[in-house]
């Protein structure tokens, strides 16, 4: 027999029991676009224990619009190998260019981060992060979006976590947070400060985003656009191939750690 009541039961408790099994984790990854999936699920083929917060209801970020809301992105030749290992079908184009669908291209980022053991929390956002020791950042602070929306005041809760990665695009949220409440030791940039990007110019962007991947600041790591906003980088647009390689980059400097 199905009793609402049971219904309810099970929701609840197997979602608390998630939650609390996330409250201490190796990585903390803010936002579950195609970077930040990526990123979790290089570092959770590795073992480690992944948590994604993302604060909309859906994953994969800006992906899913393809360029311009036609469902299409392209990728170039030198992230076949990512695009390969999620099993994910492309066209070739010309010039070492080949195209996905969008659509298909997050369904099966986020599928195969989920195989790997990622586990992603929806409408969830970080509105700030647990700072300790040599200002290292050691977790995140975190609310519910619809708190946010709503503009009530409810306090938010903390997981901890080893290392944390801004993956929240081109705001880049958690690089924002600690530019704000950290003032006495800045960022690795030209300024010291999250510096906005630039206008577009993909073959740039698709270079320096990948260069500019890692550790901005003591414990945090930066993956995809956000690299962008805080390092002053061009835009790309609906060339996603810079991504995914900076997504696996971080992991892989994350795993180094």
């Amino acid at each position: 027999m199905i009793e609402e009541t049971k219904i309810t039961q099970a929701i609840i408790q197997t979602a608390v029991d998630d939650l609390l099994n996330s409250l201490e984790v190796d990585v903390a990854i803010a936002g579950a676009g195609p970077s930040g999936l990526t990123c979790a699920y290089y570092l959770a083929k590795s073992r480690a224990k992944v948590v994604i917060f993302e604060r909309r209801l859906n994953y994969g970020g800006g992906l899913p619009g393809g360029g311009m809301l036609f469902p299409r992105v392209v990728i170039q030749e030198k992230a076949l190998p990512i695009i390969t290992e999620m099993k994910i079908k492309v066209k070739p184009f010309q010039s070492a260019l080949y195209t996905a669908d969008s659509v298909e291209m997050v369904a099966k980022l986020g599928s195969r981060a989920i195989d790997a053991g990622v586990r992603i929390f929806p409408a969830i956002f970080a509105e700030d992060v647990l700072i300790r020791e040599n200002n290292q950042v050691s977790g995140l602070v975190l609310n519910w979006t619809a708190v946010k929306i709503s503009g009530l005041h409810v306090d938010p809760l903390a997981i901890k976590a080893k290392f944390v990665v801004d993956a929240t695009g081109h705001e880049a949220e958690i690089a924002r947070i600690i530019e704000r409440k950290v003032t006495e030791q800045p960022f690795k940039t030209l300024t010291g400060k999250v510096m906005g990007e630039k206008s577009m110019w993909a073959e740039q962007a698709e270079q320096l985003i990948v260069e500019h991947t890692g550790e901005a600041y003591p414990g945090l790591y930066l993956a995809g656009m956000s690299v962008c906003a805080v390092y002053g980088l061009p835009r790309m647009g609906a060339v996603f191939g810079g991504m995914l390689l900076s997504g696996k980059k971080a992991a892989e400097l994350i795993l180094q750690r």
